[in-house]
């Protein structure tokens, strides 16, 4: 493996979380800033660019995990309906106007929920013990479903301002990022983020399959576990931080498994940084493209995301049949 490219997609990761930090519908010369230009910088762009390099590290990552887990190429942090069940919980608190814990109500409501349906799904893949991968995908799919429903009806039942409110969450808002949101979210992501690295090496044996991780001295079902653990931790945390996006958890572990390999030791950390740098970009095309409204950056991504996917399902070697 080059150590060129790792080192290239680290330098490119690091240069487009400063570019989206001074690049924007007013550019911010770095050399020369003025006090309303610091204000801008430090109160309302940095927190922003780091909440959502938080997100697509904890998406990044989380997806590199899955389609290893389930051994499913499609497999991302949102088929297991943790997202689906953090924004029912988010929009409920939206919807119906409660805060109450203030500024931190819709975060922890959306992370209360993405929790729960954490258990539940993690209830019904274990079973005799083991916890097994087609279980826990079913589970998934079926609880995704349900919410979704859940969701529909409650917007459809709102009033005009909250749809809009709620819709907004849907596609992911990084509108309402601030400096108060982001240790909690450090904190979750980075528990998530160090389980799954340092239980990579377990993750490659899983892929060899059960019974050669076994005789390589792993307990299967735990490290499936721990892993699943580690998922939902990050998974709940980006959505509470900022709503659900899709296609980072998709999209980023394939392609950084096309340039550096599919050795999980360096693709989940290197799948965290480049999805961190994907919502980034993402966030500042959103913000940018027709100032001052924002589109949200959940739909740039997808927008992004959908067809660069499309050609890598063409292309077999990239998928690993």
């Amino acid at each position: 493996m080059s150590k060129i490219k790792i080192s290239l997609l680290i330098v490119i990761s690091i240069s487009i979380f400063l570019i989206s930090l001074y690049l924007g519908p007013n550019v911010i010369n770095p050399f020369h800033i003025n006090d309303i230009e610091k204000e801008i910088l430090f109160s309302i762009r940095l927190p922003r660019v780091i909440v959502a390099a938080l997100m697509g590290m904890a998406l990044g990552a989380s997806g590199a995990v899955l389609q290893a887990i389930l051994k499913n190429p499609l497999a991302d942090p949102y088929i297991l309906g943790i997202s689906s069940g953090a924004a029912v919980s988010a929009a409920f608190g939206l919807l119906s106007g409660s805060y109450l814990f203030g500024k931190f109500g819709i975060p922890l409501t959306a992370f209360a929920g993405a929790c729960i349906v954490s258990v539940v799904v993690g209830a019904f893949g274990w079973k005799h013990g083991r916890m097994l991968p087609e279980r826990l995908l079913l589970a998934g799919v079926g609880l995704s479903f349900l919410f979704s429903a859940v969701l529909m009806l409650l917007i459809s039942m709102s009033s005009s301002e909250g749809i809009r409110r709620a819709v907004l969450w849907i596609f992911g808002d990084l509108s309402i990022a601030d400096w108060s949101m982001i240790p909690y979210g450090v904190v979750f992501i980075t528990a998530g983020l160090c389980i799954s690295i340092f239980r990579a090496k377990a993750l490659n044996a899983l892929m060899l399959g059960d019974d050669l991780a076994h005789s390589l001295g792993f307990s299967v079902h735990k490290e499936r576990l721990l892993l699943f653990i580690s998922v939902s931790l990050m998974t709940s945390a980006s959505v509470s931080l900022g709503g659900t996006i899709g296609f980072i958890g998709l999209l980023i572990p394939h392609i950084v498994r096309f340039i550096t390999g599919a050795d999980n030791r360096i693709l989940i950390p290197l799948s965290a940084v480049c999805g961190g740098a994907f919502l980034c970009i993402s966030d500042l095309i959103g913000r940018s493209i027709v100032s001052p409204m924002e589109i949200p950056s959940g739909i740039i991504t997808a927008i992004i995301g959908s067809p660069y996917f499309l050609y890598l399902l063409r292309k077999k070697d990239v998928l690993g049949t």
